[in-house]
């Protein structure tokens, strides 16, 4: 017999035989009439679990990960009110069950079968995955087995302070609220759960607003590798800004009253706590998993002695609440229904295409109030003396900090975040007088750790606010890429669209500067920004450009919720010269606020035939200047400015290579994996027959004289330029 139906029929028997385990007596603020609610909970909770299993085995279900162990987390929900946003550990099936029975007209055990089932009516994913969550019931849907839902669970928390200092179009929670956040105990030993607790307890220990519940479920295990024992509570109870609370998650009394406890102090001091719950895990991780296989027997069967069920059992006797033989009703009439609800769920559609699961990858558009920009008045004031300034062409940084001014003084619902964004104006003084401008609360200088950042901004999404974090260098985001790929592009994905969180990443990058950096600061590969499907990704070669399309990146962002990088080429944020010293060819007129690039709009400059450049930021400068070459040698030749990285604008180049014989792709990126490789498929299917490509190199980049030895040059794109002409 396996453990699954050990433990179901040790808990029947022992039932009925009013064999149930010791235990701290019922005590607490829990009546009788919501204990044998949560009861309910629990029951069904652990039915769901039951027969998941059993859908697996018939080819009928495809998750087995449960929440058997975990069943006490219904007493937090309890504690808890239904508008407070809840970020659910995978175990917390008892947890949303228990909030259901908060809110009027929910159908937990059919809803969340749909889900087992991975069927299209699945309210919350669609059938994308068998995910906790719910629109109703404030509960976003998680995926994350890692904790990768804690730093937004910090954004989120801060944003509920934050709207106090600002009009909120789109704000979704209550003044009142607090955010709650659950995971593992192996989980918060991740770096990313780390950088979350850092962070709120930086935060509250400056004082400012951040009401999070962080909830860790502690059931001593991860998969095979064990929690040392008394590590969670060494870890935790002393923590600065958090405050710490611990309770026996397998007693739905003690929980409740803790939980009840930890809540109330998160919300009247607006702090941090740490909720620390004792649990136990049974049937081992997952459906395969087999537990005797790496834990003792006997240590396995005093976990499934202490069934958190068995002593809700004991615990609503000895309260009064119900007795064993009314528990055992409520537990066996619990899997008769759910056993009936999965007949009906397994018959019914599933995703079929590409499109169907394709459906939710990008958010449903939103209506915006219109608007006409700041007044003039408003304008002068912000701007000052840069108004005079506008009259004379700009390098690319003062026309993008132009840009943001206009953004922020249009858009209340913007905020900025970043290291050094702020006091010091960014490390290029793209940001500087922002904060002077539009406060501390709207330009945020946020410790140094890009995990946080990123969900901060992402949880503040989740509120109405549009959040522009900047990452400081390209080569930092790969410390945190998987708050884009794991967190803000799936959540349109795995909710139908139900969530989102519309946000503007700022990121400076790309090579080429002079003398400085190496590759932590000179970094060309964005690869990991063009392979996660939903995000737009938009690269400048201009000043005036990055301000038009800087508009369109907040416009994507607001009005359709697009989840957008923006990134900046390093290079020609101070450039202005293109072919002699103060030629001052390559600086800009800042263009009318209402100007804007659309998504998908390419550049293209002069209307040469016999050659097209098909390039991006620092290449479109480079092209130029081997373009006066080339054409010294009678070579006609037109510059495509690519903008739109991702999705590749392929109508419109393919248009704007028309009545070309060749096409020379230029790309900074490296050879292998570069935005060359998807340009060479796309013209090739497109009958381009003359094509070449003049790449980096599969390196780094150096400091020193040699910054710019591994990638394109003027010299080596009129070299490259002229080899293709030649030969055709």
């Amino acid at each position: 017999m396996d453990r699954v139906s050990i433990v179901e029929e040790n808990f029947l028997r022992r039932v009925a035989a009013k064999d149930l385990p010791k235990g701290a007596p019922a005590s607490g603020g829990l009546s009788q009439t919501d204990a044998v609610g949560l009861f309910q909970a629990q029951c069904l909770s652990r039915a769901l679990d039951l027969q998941s299993r059993q859908m697996q085995k018939q080819g009928q279900g495809f998750y087995t990960i449960g929440s058997s162990g975990h069943e006490g987390m219904a007493a937090i929900a309890w504690a808890l009110r239904p508008t407070d946003t809840a970020f659910l550990h995978y175990r917390d099936a008892a947890f949303q069950i228990a909030r259901s029975m908060q809110v009027p007209g929910q159908s937990p055990a059919y809803d969340m079968l749909l889900s087992y089932a991975c069927s299209s009516e699945d309210p919350i994913s669609g059938g994308r995955h068998k995910v906790l969550g719910s629109k109703e019931l404030n509960i976003p849907p998680q995926t994350s087995t890692i904790a990768s839902h804690l730093p937004k669970a910090v954004g989120a928390a801060y944003a509920i302070g934050a709207p106090k200092r600002h009009v909120l179009e789109h704000g979704q929670y209550p003044e009142d609220s607090i955010v709650y956040c659950s995971f593992g105990d192996a989980s918060a030993n991740h770096s990313t759960a780390q950088g979350a607790f850092n962070t709120a307890g930086w935060t509250a220990y400056q004082s400012v607003p951040l009401p999070l519940l962080f909830c860790c479920e502690d059931n001593g295990i991860g998969i095979s590798t064990k929690t040392p024992q008394g590590w969670i509570a060494a870890n935790f109870q002393a923590r600065p800004g958090i405050k710490y609370f611990s309770c026996n998650g397998l007693d739905i009394f003690d929980t409740y009253e803790t939980a009840c406890a930890a809540a109330n102090y998160v919300r009247t001091q607006r702090k941090p706590a740490f909720l620390h719950v004792k649990t136990i895990r049974l049937y081992g991780h997952a459906g395969a998993d087999v537990a005797t296989s790496y834990l003792p027997k006997a240590e396995i069967e005093d976990q499934e002695a202490n069934d958190p069920l068995l002593h809700s059992v004991r615990l609503l006797q000895e309260s009064g609440a119900a007795d064993p033989a009314a528990c055992l009703k409520i537990y066996q009439d619990t899997r008769k229904r759910v056993a009936r609800i999965a007949g009906e769920v397994t018959t019914r559609p599933h995703l079929k295409t590409a499109s169907d699961v394709m459906a939710s990858l990008v958010p449903p558009k939103r209506d915006c109030a219109p608007t006409n920009g700041p007044t003039a008045e408003a304008r002068a004031k912000a701007f000052g003396g840069d108004l005079r300034a506008m009259d004379e062409p700009q390098i690319m940084s003062k026309l993008i900090n132009w840009a943001m001014t206009d953004l922020m003084l249009t858009h209340p619902d913007i905020v900025m975040m970043g290291e050094d964004v702020g006091l010091k104006g960014g490390v290029y003084g793209v940001t500087q007088k922002l904060q002077q401008r539009f406060g501390h609360d709207r330009m945020i200088d946020t410790l140094l750790d890009e995990q946080s950042i990123l969900g901060l901004a992402i949880g503040m999404a989740q509120n109405g606010f549009t959040p522009m974090p900047e990452i400081q260098f390209l080569a930092y985001l790969h410390n945190a890429e998987d708050q884009i790929r794991g967190e803000a592009a799936t959540l349109s994905f795995f909710s139908r669209g139900q969530f989102t969180n519309p946000t503007v990443l700022r990121i400076a990058g790309l090579g080429y500067q002079k003398g400085f950096g190496g590759h932590f600061h000179n970094d060309n590969s964005f690869a990991v920004l063009r392979d996660i499907p939903g995000v737009i990704l938009a690269i400048p070669s201009n000043g005036a450009d990055a301000a038009m399309m800087l508009r369109e990146c907040v416009r994507l962002a607001r009005e359709e919720q697009r989840v957008v990088a923006f990134l900046e080429p390093i290079a020609l944020y101070p450039m202005r010269d293109l072919h002699a010293p103060k030629d001052g060819a390559w600086m800009q007129h800042y263009p009318s606020p209402d100007r804007q690039i659309a998504l998908g709009e390419v550049g293209v400059d002069g209307t040469g035939t016999e050659l097209a450049i098909v390039t991006f930021g620092n290449g479109v400068y480079l092209s130029h200047q081997a373009r006066k070459a080339l054409e010294s040698k009678g070579i006609s030749t037109r510059i495509i400015d690519l903008r739109w990285i991702s999705p590749l604008p392929t109508d419109a180049l393919t248009d704007a290579v028309t009545g070309c014989t060749n096409v020379l792709i230029v790309d900074e990126t490296r050879h292998s994996g570069g935005v060359a490789e998807a340009l060479m498929a796309h013209f090739h299917e497109a009958g381009v027959s003359r094509l070449a490509r003049e790449t980096a190199e599969d390196s780094f980049i150096a400091t020193g004289p040699a910054y710019a030895a591994t990638m394109p040059s003027a010299d080596s794109i009129t070299r490259a330029a002229l080899k293709l002409v030649e030969a055709s």
